[in-house]
């Protein structure tokens, strides 16, 4: 399937083969009850969904670690060393694939820097999207107890460390749910699994190995980041927009998910609005979808297609003298709402 032609990510690439683990990393604080407040067990002595997405979010921002994550997505698998550092404030991370094309990627906070040694590249990135589940902090106001309930099912170890597991379910067909593993101590996540109809597994990623509160330098890490010689820099310049401002819509919402952010690629010189590509980045908490859109160009772009790897589905169509591009970690009848709902405003 053609894809557009930038290096825009639906996610941080956290849990993904080469990318960075950073889970439940991403910034601010949930709307409404201090996290004290929100961190406690419910009366009954279980935990509600926002409880229990709090405490593994907390986990990733007081804990060092070093691992090897192991991701399983339909017929591949691939493996990758992680090492992990957060003051509570700033986070820094090192990834090292281990299977496939060797990749180095560094983030710190929203700074991302991925290195391909083969071909001495370099590309640097800013990702506002961070962590297993990006948006959970993010959004405007948070609806997820609306679309997803909570069940705690058990206790198992994985990589050595004893771990609560809990569904995180989804209340419509809009939706996956996810089979989790936090850690009982500190409430790291340690292995998750998508899921799709009837529970089946769209998706594993697990810690074969994993040491907490291990000793990572950040100042080594900072130093990694900065040393490109001998690399070509590769940094696209994104400009934050809206779709309105690029002449599009959506004619109809597509229920839980919040519109989070929007950008255009800039090619240099002066750009005709809805000419440059555009991504616009929508999420409902849990599960992100990113609408791609650029002009149609026959030599590139076919017949509409969708495509599935994992747990990440693609639908692709044309839309008047534009390609649209939808992905995300959702089921496809999601997608297809979502290009069903654009339209051209001029």
């Amino acid at each position: 399937m053609p894809k557009p032609r930038w290096r825009c990510h639906l996610k941080s690439v956290s849990w993904r083969p080469g990318g960075v683990l950073a889970v439940l990393a991403a910034g601010a604080l949930l709307m409404g009850p201090s996290h004290a407040q929100i961190a406690q067990v419910a009366p009954g002595g279980s935990r509600t969904v926002n409880e229990w997405l709090t405490r593994m979010h907390e986990a990733s921002r007081q804990r060092a670690y070093t691992g090897t994550l192991v991701v399983s997505a339909g017929a591949s698998m691939s493996a990758s060393k992680i090492w992990h550092v957060c003051d509570g404030n700033q986070q820094m991370e090192r990834i090292d694939t281990l299977t496939g094309v060797p990749r180095t990627t560094v983030r710190r906070n929203n700074d991302v820097i991925t290195f391909e040694p083969e071909t001495k590249t370099a590309y640097v990135e800013k990702r506002e999207s961070l962590g297993l589940f990006p948006e959970l902090l993010r959004t405007p106001s948070n609806l997820i107890p609306q679309f997803y309930s909570a069940r705690e099912t058990g206790v198992q170890r994985v990589a050595g460390h004893l771990a609560d597991m809990v569904e995180i379910l989804p209340k419509d067909d809009l939706r996956f749910g996810y089979r989790i593993w936090s850690e009982r101590q500190t409430g790291l996540v340690v292995k998750l699994q998508t899921l799709g109809d009837q529970g089946a597994v769209l998706e594993q990623v697990s810690f074969s190995e994993l040491h907490l509160d291990a000793s990572v330098s950040m100042d080594k890490l900072q130093r990694l980041m900065k040393d490109t010689r001998g690399y070509e820099v590769h940094k696209p310049v994104l400009k934050k927009t809206t779709a309105e401002a690029e002449g599009w819509r959506l004619k109809e919402t597509v229920p839980g998910f919040t519109p989070m952010s929007c950008h255009t690629r800039e090619s240099g010189g002066a750009v005709v609005p809805g000419a440059a590509p555009m991504q616009w980045v929508f999420s409902d908490g849990l599960a992100s979808v990113s609408l791609f859109v650029e002009p149609f160009d026959p030599q590139r772009h076919g017949v509409e297609k969708a495509a599935v790897v994992g747990a990440t589905h693609s639908f692709s169509k044309r839309v008047g003298d534009h390609w649209l591009t939808v992905l995300g970690e959702v089921p496809l009848p999601t997608l297809r709402r979502f290009a069903l709902a654009l339209e051209r405003t001029r």
